[in-house]
């Protein structure tokens, strides 16, 4: 595969990946990811849908953890820049929310590594602002 073909697959693959996840699709989502993910989240014990992941189901289900918590009216992703070399690409953005528990809302810049290989996701390391969130969740 040529690198230009690799990044068209790595693209394509993202874009189904964006959509799947507005579309709040659980099982295409865990079609998409790998068996295993290399699933990094910077660990935070008051946020309930952060938390260790490493099957194709955790990680897609991670998505309808976040709409339990939060409320799906106030949330909001907006994605600035997708950069894609070969089979990785990064996404950065902004997103906010709010916490049900709480009524606490969080904001911040993010920056989301995917790793595609073979058409399915390997990797997703996700980098946010993770003090807002945490914030947001204590009450």
């Amino acid at each position: 595969m040529t690198a230009t073909s690799a990044a068209d697959a790595t693209r394509a693959t993202v874009q189904k990946f964006l959509e799947l996840r507005l579309a709040g699709d659980t099982e295409g989502l865990t079609g998409l990811f790998a068996d295993k993910v290399d699933w990094m989240l910077a660990e935070n014990p008051v946020v309930p849908w952060i938390r260790p992941r490493s099957t194709a189901a955790e990680c897609a289900a991670q998505a309808d953890e976040l709409a339990e918590y939060t409320v799906p009216e106030d949330a909001r992703a907006s994605i600035d820049t997708i950069l894609v070399d070969g089979t990785d690409a990064v996404l950065m953005g902004h997103l906010s929310g709010t916490v049900r528990a709480t009524g606490k809302s969080f904001s911040g810049p993010f920056a989301l590594r995917l790793t595609v290989e073979g058409g399915r996701i390997t990797r997703h390391h996700l980098y946010e602002n993770s003090a807002s969130i945490a914030a947001a969740c204590t009450p």
